[in-house]
């Protein structure tokens, strides 16, 4: 069955939704040598389960991609994302017996999901 392998996340201030991304989530970014403004978002090892992606400039105000993110604690991440300039746009919620979920803008009003497994939610 088909899987999402990569994603990309349209800016219109490229650096600084880079440096959101690296903060929040610690991902490596790196500008790509290629013909246009691209940078590769490397998010974990390899032999991971998870997908890598890019970051581009937008060129159209309806650009916009939405992924949702596993991390270790939504509550944690909800802190750290309004530090760095976030914000929370539907509050942290239970998906029964599977865990908790947040959605989220990131610095260039991007939404995006986070989510903790948790088979005990309600």
């Amino acid at each position: 069955m088909p899987r999402v392998i990569h994603f990309e996340i349209f800016a219109d201030r490229p650096e600084r939704v880079i440096k959101f991304y690296k903060e929040v989530f610690g991902w490596k970014i790196a500008k790509w040598k290629g013909p246009v403004e691209y940078w590769l978002v490397t998010t974990g090892e390899k032999s991971k389960p998870g997908i890598d992606g890019g970051i581009m400039k937008r060129s159209k105000k309806s650009e916009a991609t939405i992924n949702t993110v596993d991390v270790p604690s939504v509550d944690k991440f909800i802190a750290r994302i309004k530090k760095k300039g976030g914000e929370v746009v539907s509050p942290k919620m239970a998906i029964p017996d599977v865990g908790y979920m947040a959605y989220c803008k990131d610095t260039e009003g991007n939404v995006f999901g986070i989510m903790h497994d948790d088979p005990r939610a309600k």
